[in-house]
């Protein structure tokens, strides 16, 4: 077995959290199963290489997300605040297979609280790191935003494709899933929903 412990690259959370020896011995054992050699040169090394993917890409499931948080206090600022086109990779978790695309949220602070830029798109990574819907990243996404700094509108949407449509079954590379969830006013106010999303669809130079 691979010494997971000396392999300063995964993730604490996932070290501490993930049984990477099981996930090891479990691809040998798909390996073995689709009539495959697992010994052979070229797939030696794939259990370790899996186990150590999957440290990284499922590290969301273990990261305490209140930890990529950082409020701002910016005093009479109650006008929408953009971050577009955050780009995201997640595992569909009907076949774990990924999908990716882009992810836009737009809010408006209340009393003045904002998030920090970066912690927006950190905070789409972290949840994206996990077995997911894409339905559901967006709905977290937005409680997220909610809980954070008590947004008094929040609109995410999610544009993805995902490979189980792409690379298996219907196989139509390209095609593209469009997911939204609205909190807040831009739930309740026709007006401030349209203004979100118009940011969100603003022609890009």
């Amino acid at each position: 077995m691979y010494d997971y412990d000396s392999d300063f690259r995964i993730p604490e959370e996932s070290r501490q959290n993930m049984d990477l020896p099981k996930i090891e011995a479990a691809v040998k054992m798909i390996l073995e199963a689709i009539g495959e050699d697992p010994n052979r040169e070229g797939l030696v090394d794939t259990p370790q290489r899996v186990a150590r993917m999957y440290a990284e890409v499922f590290s969301g499931l273990h990261r305490d997300i209140n930890k990529d948080i950082k409020v701002f206090t910016e005093e009479g600022n109650d006008e929408m605040i953009l971050i577009g086109d955050i780009p995201f990779y997640s595992m569909c978790e009907h076949h774990l297979l990924p999908f990716h695309g882009k992810a836009h949220v737009v809010y408006i602070p209340r009393n003045g609280k904002i998030l920090g830029l970066s912690k927006v798109a950190r905070i789409v990574d972290t949840l994206s790191r996990k077995p997911q819907l894409q339905e559901r990243l967006t709905s977290e996404i937005a409680d997220q935003i909610i809980k954070c700094v008590d947004a008094t509108a929040v609109c995410v949407v999610i544009e993805a494709e995902h490979l189980c449509m792409t690379m298996r079954g219907i196989r139509k590379p390209g095609s593209k899933t469009v997911t939204s969830a609205m909190r807040g006013g831009c739930r309740t106010d026709l007006r401030t929903r349209n203004e979100a999303l118009a940011l969100i669809n603003r022609p890009r130079s």
